[in-house]
């Protein structure tokens, strides 16, 4: 569940290094972006859904703890706070519309013939997943509002791939609320998600090995 939770929070913060700077890690795109054609198990957990690989969710493990572990938010963390809780609300909105969840499922599927064709880093990928979150997600509302620098939120690369980051978002907390993740869980069980992630980030090589 911490994992499924870390994935949103990674989501968040690609998001904003992509609205503020115009690039964001590449482990971390890739991972949150391949995790878009992963089945939603939530017998084999959270792991296979981010490749059976906890290291792929460093920058959100790194992410989470940051959001959940500073009391009085301001500024960056902030942002990151009120776009994760955006993307749970998104997730929730879809899964109470029959129409738009069979649409969701049904562009996600077409996504494994895409990338035979089409690198993960490719703008013709971010393209085609930016456009499910613009047809599908985005009618639903409320839209999430990025914060970022206005000639880098212009380039439409950009624009792509922050939408497309906000899609595997939605669907981590898809997977979170199906193992049982939730707003109360925020509320009254912040202290044990910190405590997971921390434990997870402990058992993970050093970044620069």
């Amino acid at each position: 569940m911490t994992l499924a939770f870390a994935g949103i929070c990674q989501a968040a913060h690609l998001a904003q290094q992509l609205a503020r700077h115009g690039r964001c890690p590449e482990e971390a795109y890739h991972s949150s972006l391949r995790s878009l054609t992963m089945p939603l198990d939530i017998q084999a957990g959270a792991l296979p859904f981010f490749g059976g690989d906890e290291a792929a969710l460093r920058f959100g493990l790194e992410s989470a703890i940051a959001v959940l572990n500073t009391p009085s938010q301001k500024g960056a963390l902030a942002e990151l706070t009120r776009y994760s809780l955006g993307m749970i609300g998104l997730e929730r909105k879809i899964v109470k519309n029959t129409q738009a969840l069979n649409d969701f499922e049904q562009r996600l599927r077409q996504l494994d013939r895409q990338l035979q064709h089409f690198g993960i880093d490719s703008s013709t990928l971010a393209s085609s997943i930016a456009s499910i979150y613009t047809d599908i997600v985005s009618p639903l509302g409320p839209r999430i509002q990025i914060t970022g620098e206005q000639a880098i939120l212009q380039n439409s690369l950009v624009q792509s791939r922050v939408r497309a980051v906000l899609l595997t978002g939605i669907r981590s907390a898809m997977l979170w609320q199906q193992l049982g993740g939730g707003r109360l869980q925020l509320l009254f069980s912040r202290g044990k998600l910190v405590e997971m992630a921390k434990l997870i980030l402990s058992g993970l090589p050093h970044a620069d090995a």
